[in-house]
């Protein structure tokens, strides 16, 4: 293989685009070698937002979707576009598994559990969700439907959790049915760390109704840090007593609609109540180690940069911090987890978790030495690598940390973009949803409040080709991350995979 036709590809997470303003932290950092990349390669602006890949419109972008449609090469229907059709067409009212348990719970006198995120962020959940179950748990005379909200605070503003629970009032009140039943924050129900130390305080808050106990759900927001660290909190009757705890015979409905956040709950639930007669359910497909039946079902996303590089017998080798492990080889290869001979994942693993507002390089100086130890090796055709910081520490709404993160970023992508030329290599940067560039939203009364949540700005995207390369005029515009796949592919000396509509921006 010619040197000129190995590449790396550089995912920068949550580098979007906007007009350089205060809140805008990628233009306050300084970041010179992005800077000059820009002013003397080929660069433009792609779509990383909805429909533009396979989200409702106006949605959101984020890492999972953005992976999974860098790697397939063309849109996806997202899980959350798939649900929200199901919803409309009534296909989700009529389906056999919900009407099933809503019928056996009908028929027995048991309750309906509903645990899922509650916002409207569209990256894990959407809390209009729940007015859909709740509908359809009246319909069919579930007599109690008891709701396990997780607050937000990061897909959405920070301080936004009591209107949501204001909103599930308005959603029960219009049912008929339906009372909250506990209250957690995202950091302990939506751990991903493998710290099971806070999945169990927000499954022992579900299951068995321990924790902090309130009269009230807006009660569990007094006092706290953060909506997304809510101290796991059960409602409580006159006696005391939790009113909605999971029981023998219950059914327990996940309404996250992205599987990796949640997982690690619903497993924890799932082997807690193994011995007892519980249905349990969730909206999208998760992955599990239990079986737990989805609703909703998944999009075909084969075919897609993975397959061909197989096909074609080229190697790569996959780094990221484990914040985005799973994003640049799982999410993607489409979603599929199975071992690939010629393909390699190396994942950086930190000294423990971090405040990333404090320490906002995280661990960039490891994934930099990963992927210069990759770039010179002339059996490597791909190099792909996250690097996490711009949005990690983006989603904790503190601007001048994220300042810092881009300017850490901007180092590692110079240092990068030194070795890949020494390596003979080309590099591409791309961005797979805007975070950084966006670092406050005007709340309710028009003040301006910290944001730590995505945006639907398109990302930058850069060709720094390699050094014996001739340099291409330009790259075409309205480009989306779908057309990403099928530049590497060009890159590479190799035309777009048959399952691809995206097509290579040279």
């Amino acid at each position: 293989m010619s040197s000129t036709t190995r590449g790396m590809l550089l995912v920068l997470d949550g580098w979007g685009h906007a007009a350089p303003s205060p809140a805008n932290a990628l233009s306050r950092a300084a970041t010179p070698h992005l800077d000059a990349l820009m002013a003397e390669y080929p660069s433009t602006l792609v779509e990383a937002s909805g429909e533009a890949v396979g989200l409702l419109p106006g949605t959101v972008g984020n890492s999972e979707i953005g992976h999974m449609v860098i790697g397939a090469g063309r849109p996806l229907p997202y899980d959350s576009l798939l649900v929200q059709q199901q919803i409309e067409s009534g296909a989700l009212a009529a389906n056999p598994l919900l009407v099933t348990a809503c019928e056996r719970l009908a028929r027995t006198g048991r309750a309906l559990h509903l645990v899922g995120l509650c916002s409207d962020g569209q990256i894990h959940a959407h809390i209009g969700h729940l007015r859909e179950f709740l509908r359809v748990a009246a319909a069919h005379g579930v007599p109690e439907v008891w709701i396990h909200a997780i607050t937000d605070g990061r897909d959405v503003g920070d301080g936004t959790a009591a209107a949501y629970l204001d909103e599930i009032g308005k959603f029960t009140a219009e049912a008929g049915t339906g009372r909250v039943a506990s209250v957690v924050g995202r950091g302990y129900a939506l751990d991903k760390s493998g710290d099971l130390t806070l999945t169990t305080a927000a499954a022992q808050a579900v299951m068995d109704g321990t924790g902090v106990r309130v009269a009230r759900p807006h009660d569990a927001l007094a006092g706290q840090k953060s909506d997304e660290w809510v101290a796991p909190s059960v409602v409580v009757d006159e006696q005391d007593a939790p009113v909605g705890a999971v029981a023998d015979g219950d059914a327990v409905l996940f309404t996250n609609f992205r599987s990796d956040r949640i997982q690690q709950l619903a497993d924890h639930l799932a082997a807690h109540l193994a011995a007892w007669d519980v249905t349990l359910l969730s909206l999208a497909r998760y992955d599990t180690q239990a079986s737990i039946p989805p609703l909703v079902d998944r999009a075909d996303a084969s075919g897609g940069l993975a397959d061909e590089l197989e096909r074609h017998g080229l190697r790569s080798v996959r780094i990221a911090e484990r914040e985005k492990f799973e994003h640049v080889t799982y999410y993607l290869n489409g979603r599929d987890d199975r071992a690939r001979s010629i393909e390699e994942h190396v994942r950086i693993s930190g000294d423990g978790l971090a405040d990333y507002r404090s320490r906002p390089e995280m661990n960039l100086s490891a994934v930099v030495y990963a992927l210069g130890e990759a770039a010179v090796r002339t059996d490597v055709a791909l190099v792909v690598a996250n690097l996490a910081n711009i949005d990690v520490v983006g989603h904790t709404g503190d601007a001048d940390a994220t300042v810092l993160a881009a300017e850490h970023t901007d180092a590692a992508v110079g240092r990068l973009i030194s070795a890949a030329r020494a390596a003979g290599r080309w590099v591409l940067l791309v961005g797979d949803h805007g975070n950084a560039e966006q670092m406050t939203r005007p709340d309710a009364e028009g003040r301006e409040r910290p944001y730590g949540g995505h945006t639907t700005n398109p990302v930058p995207l850069i060709l720094a080709p390699a050094p014996e390369a001739p340099v291409p005029g330009r790259l075409r515009d309205g480009g989306t991350l779908a057309d990403v796949a099928p530049t590497i592919l060009a890159l590479l000396g190799h035309p777009p995979g048959a399952a691809m509509t995206g097509r290579p921006l040279l």
